[in-house]
């Protein structure tokens, strides 16, 4: 696994990628329409632009395998992944999380996960991350309001 900076191409395997059903199910907070590309596009040109925004590729063996972006969010990154569902289970989420943490030790660095979300907590809570907050918020994916625990690495 290794992250990289994003290239132009990599934004058409990131719309793919958040097609998929049961990922959207996972993430839930999602675009209301993951298959409007317009909105998409609009997303991830915001990201790519903002200075603050820190943006990588997830690559394994040459694939877009997924993105991870640290955000400021209140003043505090906020970290956030994709991973393309064939690489779940494979420790490829971990390691890109891993590598980011490391290429930007500041902290205290925040993240946000549903809390059905088993996997996305685990390899948070094994990075250092504790929870400390949590919040009620409509999820598109799912159509409903969901609980989402926030989580920080002091």
């Amino acid at each position: 696994m290794k992250l990289r900076p994003v290239e132009p191409g990599d934004l058409d395997r990131f719309f793919e990628q958040q097609l998929d059903p049961e990922a959207n199910e996972m993430a839930a907070f999602t675009a209301k329409n993951p298959s409007d590309r317009g909105v998409f596009n609009y997303h991830w040109g915001l990201m790519l632009r903002d200075p603050e925004t820190v943006v990588r590729t997830i690559e394994q063996d040459g694939e877009v395998a997924g993105s991870i972006v640290l955000y400021p969010n209140e003043g505090i990154p906020e970290l956030s992944f994709w991973t393309d569902k064939k690489f779940w289970g494979q420790g490829i989420t971990t390691a890109a999380v891993d590598a980011i943490l490391a290429e930007f030790p500041a902290r205290p660095v925040r993240a946000r996960v549903v809390s059905d979300n088993i996997g996305t907590q685990k390899i948070l809570e094994r990075r250092g991350f504790t929870k400390i907050g949590e919040a009620k918020d409509f999820s598109n994916a799912r159509a409903a309001v969901v609980s989402e625990d926030i989580l920080e690495l002091a």
